[in-house]
């Protein structure tokens, strides 16, 4: 069994998750807009152990989600 590092195995899987209270509604605020609104790439930039890739992954499954839940993909 390959062990994986902390912050791969506890990364949040939803939004509601994120710690960062204005990434989390700035996302929710952002994604909440019709499609036709939205950009056509994001850059995220910031210091380690921001939320970089947490917030990228988040936003990869949601716009690849086929079963769109209260919470999140």
């Amino acid at each position: 069994l390959k062990s994986m590092s902390f912050y791969r195995t506890y990364r949040p899987q939803i939004f509601d998750e994120i710690d960062n209270l204005a990434v989390r509604e700035s996302l929710l605020r952002l994604l909440s807009k019709p499609k036709s609104e939205l950009p056509h790439a994001f850059l995220f930039s910031g210091p380690r152990g921001a939320g970089k890739t947490t917030a990228a992954r988040l936003i990869a499954k949601l716009f690849n989600c086929l079963k769109l839940t209260d919470h999140g993909p």
